[in-house]
């Protein structure tokens, strides 16, 4: 039975290495069930955060508190508790996939016939059960992450955390991998997800932590990043005749204006524009061949958010003072 209580609490979370100051007074918690996902460019933060929580990291300042179902406040996840699927793989290339998953779930706490059952029943769900007793060496990128997703998950963990689970994946085994993290949340495991295909993101996540320079700059559900925008829906226009950006900022309601090339242009509008007014002042000037609304997505959020280029957090964390 899943705690009432979060089960995943951090306070004031600081990390840094050398002149690098890779998380910096970071909180946040966890609700028992959900999907939690942690986003953010590369040196953001995620990845010293996730090495605090798991312990390979300890923290310069703050807490971590995770209630473990033996009833105790943990400075980290424990191990028995935890399916961390990291973002670099961690296979052992010259074994075979099915000892190689055996072996990873008795580490995990299982037996080795509970393993083994575990393991086959996960690859006959993946389609690999004919590639059991290959070597992982054999299988292609997208097939060695599922055998790394299912290395994360066969001892059905309480809490896992998922670093870019849908690398190497085409769109079929994405939707794969989408229902597998729902079905995660449904048997009452939380999730920490940390992935950059936002609309993959946007499709899972019950609440989103986008980090910038180890901070937090927004946070809650989809639903309530798009509402703190300043412009949360967006109007692609296409005209037959010139566009006049000028003309077309001056509307009511419009934030900003992007011009798309040729006869096209995107209006970025405020929650309080009234489209029907708007149409009626597009409809004066050059003749609209195309109007589409739509609302602004978790992939323009995360840009405005964060945007620009950034230098890797993981070569921050290489610092040897930090390690």
């Amino acid at each position: 039975m899943v705690s009432e209580k979060p089960p995943l609490r951090v306070e004031g979370l600081r990390k840094s290495f050398a002149t690098v100051q890779a998380v910096d007074d970071l909180s946040f918690e966890l609700q028992p069930g959900e999907i939690f996902a942690l986003l953010g460019p590369n040196g953001a933060g995620k990845t010293t955060t996730v090495r605090m929580l798991t312990g390979l990291v300890l923290p310069d300042a703050g807490t971590i508190r995770y209630e473990g179902l033996d009833g105790q406040a943990h400075a980290r996840i424990p191990a028995a508790e935890l399916g961390y699927l990291p973002e670099e793989r961690g296979l052992y290339l010259d074994q075979t996939v099915l000892r190689q998953l055996v072996y990873f779930g008795c580490l995990r706490g299982l037996d080795r016939r509970a393993a083994e059952a575990s393991a086959r029943k996960g690859l006959e769900r993946v389609g690999l059960t004919d590639r059991a007793k290959e070597k992982v060496s054999t299988l292609s990128k997208g097939n060695q992450q599922k055998v790394q997703l299912l290395a994360a998950l066969l001892h059905k963990p309480r809490f896992a955390i998922l670093d870019e689970p849908f690398s190497g994946f085409d769109p079929v085994n994405q939707e794969l991998a989408l229902d597998w993290i729902r079905e995660l949340r449904e048997a009452g495991t939380t999730v920490l997800l940390s992935a950059h295909q936002m609309p993959l993101v946007e499709r899972l996540a019950d609440r989103v932590l986008l980090l910038d320079h180890g901070r937090k700059v927004r946070f809650g559900s989809v639903a309530e990043l798009r509402s703190g925008e300043v412009a949360n829906r967006k109007l692609t226009l296409a005209f037959q005749g010139p566009i006049d950006d000028v003309v077309l900022k001056a509307l009511p309601g419009v934030v900003a204006v992007e011009v798309l090339g040729g006869d096209r242009a995107a209006l970025l509008l405020s929650g309080e524009a009234d489209l029907n007014a708007l149409l009626a002042k597009l409809a004066q000037g050059p003749r609209l061949a195309q109007v589409t609304s739509e609302v602004v997505d978790l992939h323009e959020i995360y840009l405005r958010a964060v945007g620009g280029p950034r230098g890797s957090e993981k070569e921050a964390a290489c610092v040897p003072s930090g390690l």
